[in-house]
């Protein structure tokens, strides 16, 4: 639930780690730990702007996942719907 919180407010726009901490409510420990998984799993990207480290969200990863569903699941997407 928590790496979803992250998730939504990063879609809203990049974040700090302060920022996620205060929109979430968890400790900065709790956070870091959080983006390091989604960052692991390929979700977001980080980089430091002085002391601080500010995520973005990599929507190309949503969609290469929904495209994966998709095709584990035999639905046809937008694009081979065109063409039909």
């Amino acid at each position: 639930m928590n790496r979803l919180r992250i998730v939504q407010r990063l879609a809203q726009r990049d974040a700090s780690v302060t920022e996620l901490i205060e929109h979430i409510g968890l400790s900065q420990p709790l956070v870091s730990w959080h983006l390091g998984r989604l960052r692991y799993a390929g979700l977001i990207q980080t980089r430091r702007v002085g002391r601080e480290t500010v995520s973005r969200l990599l929507p190309e990863a949503f969609h290469a996942f929904v495209e994966y569903e998709r095709r584990i699941l035999g639905i046809r997407g937008e694009q081979e719907q065109a063409r039909s």
